[in-house]
């Protein structure tokens, strides 16, 4: 798939800014990212935190497609978003890569340890916070 197919397949359309839902977006990812940071990290929460660092960066990437004139209903289409129509092809494979990851913990029961969440969850952040920045 890429991001024409995202378009022509109606999983991404064109929609106009909604300023409301930006900023409702925007602060729901922070509350997220706020809740995750209040969970001590250890074997039960790991799954827990990742999952919520990982809400948090995808409700920042619906605000920016929102922004750029897009709604999109599909986890896979943000990454051929970042990377075709934004251009930003490395922040593209590292969320491409940040979703499996969430995915496999979601749906397939992968454990991950304390040592391998410390890293993931760096990753979200660093990669939310250079959305922010776009």
């Amino acid at each position: 798939m890429d991001w024409e197919e995202c378009i022509k397949r109606k999983i991404a359309k064109e929609v106009g800014a909604d300023l409301n839902l930006i900023e409702s977006l925007i602060k729901t990812s922070k509350n997220k990212l706020e809740s995750g940071a209040k969970l001590n990290l250890d074997d039960s929460t790991s799954s827990s935190k990742i999952s919520l660092a990982y809400d948090s960066l995808r409700e920042i990437l619906e605000a920016l497609a929102i922004k750029k004139g897009y709604k999109i209903y599909n986890h896979e289409c943000y990454t051929y978003f970042l990377k075709e129509a934004l251009n930003e092809s490395i922040k593209g494979d590292e969320f491409d890569e940040i979703r499996k990851i969430r995915n496999s913990i979601n749906y397939y029961g992968k454990e991950i340890s304390i040592l391998e969440a410390k890293e993931i969850l760096k990753r979200i952040i660093k990669l939310r916070y250079e959305i922010l920045q776009l």
